[in-house]
């Protein structure tokens, strides 16, 4: 068991990449969202020529307003060597079908910042393009952020199809056109960064963390405590201790908070979370993930108007949790100096 614990993944960072082979291709941005306006500002800016690929709306707005040229989907698919689709996954099968698909010619490359829609065939690119994925473990407007602070956000790479004898190095050219060469660049595969992207966001991040705190703030409030304190103790403050972690692991943490707090990390942890249970809560989500059972649940759903979809999150809203945060927040000044967070991927929705 030790040895799954010991670092394989391959990194590169700038020295690996080389731009010339972005060199005389153009780049097609599919979506103008949260990651689609970050990817193309940063390879516009990074000497790229870039065209923006969209349905008419609000984003073709933006986009020409940014500067760039807009093209329908199909259109920029084909004028473009390079096409990045960036948009929800659930509509991204649609468009590819619709407009991408039937305009790809042999020698170009199709690429994607997640694998769900390659994982489970949604997307089945013929056998003449390269298919890679450049994925930044970050929301767009950081990966835009960092950019134009002189730094970037570590990025995932995979090379799931190599028509060309070059896919590897186009991707690598790509990520650094973005600026996450600057910060380091993993190695995986579209399957892996589907299944633990997935497992990640269902079993501690979003969901895990959420049940997490609506626990917290509910026992505290049924207890009689004011939920202005419950929200301030086990919501608010997740992300000043994230932080802490993002930065030098769980030691900078404990470094950082009282020993009083971290004593009671050590006694009262495991009492929350007993491993064995959740270990075995945990590898069930993960054997939904690996054989597909989620990823049909969630096909099916948006096929069928998303009616539980948008039922849990009308309840969600409802919640004390959110309504008594929200609250506090526009009567505390850090409203306006934190607002720039709030959406996070609100931006591609």
């Amino acid at each position: 068991m030790a040895n799954c614990y010991e670092m394989k993944a391959k990194m590169y960072y700038e020295k690996d990449c080389d731009m010339k082979f972005l060199k005389g291709k153009k780049i097609a941005v599919v979506g103008y969202g949260s990651q689609g306006h970050a990817h193309a500002q940063n390879l516009r800016d990074s000497g790229c020529d870039v065209i923006i690929g969209l349905r008419h709306g609000k984003s073709w707005d933006k986009a020409v307003k940014d500067g760039f040229e807009v093209y329908s989907v199909a259109e920029a698919t084909q004028k473009a060597d390079i096409i990045m689709i960036l948009v929800n996954d659930e509509r991204a099968a649609d468009i590819y079908n619709e407009s991408i698909g039937p305009n790809l010619s042999a020698g170009k490359a199709i690429a994607f910042a997640h694998g769900f829609n390659i994982r489970y065939k949604q997307i089945v690119p013929p056998a003449d393009v390269d298919v890679f994925m450049a994925a930044p473990k970050g929301p767009g407007h950081t990966v835009r952020g960092q950019y134009v602070e002189g730094k970037g956000v570590p990025c995932l790479i995979a090379v799931e199809q190599d028509a060309s004898g070059n896919c590897k190095d186009i991707a690598l050219a790509y990520i650094a056109g973005i600026g996450g060469a600057r910060a380091g660049i993993m190695e995986t595969t579209m399957d892996i960064e589907t299944e633990t992207d997935l497992f990640g966001e269902q079993t501690v991040l979003c969901g895990g963390l959420v049940d997490l705190m609506q626990c917290g703030f509910e026992v505290l409030c049924e207890a009689g405590y004011a939920p202005e304190n419950a929200y301030f103790e086990v919501c608010h403050e997740v992300k000043l201790i994230v932080d802490l972690i993002n930065k030098g692991g769980v030691a900078a943490m404990n470094y950082s908070i009282s020993d009083t707090a971290e004593f009671g990390e050590y006694v009262s942890g495991p009492r929350v979370i007993n491993h064995d249970q959740v270990k075995a809560n945990m590898r069930a989500v993960l054997s939904d993930i690996q054989d597909g059972t989620f990823a049909g649940r969630w096909i099916a759903e948006n096929k069928n108007g998303r009616t539980f979809f948008n039922s849990k999150r009308a309840q969600l809203a409802k919640h004390p949790l959110e309504t008594v945060g929200e609250k506090l927040r526009n009567e505390m000044l850090w409203k306006d100096a934190e607002s720039g967070d709030a959406g996070l991927d609100a931006a591609s929705k």
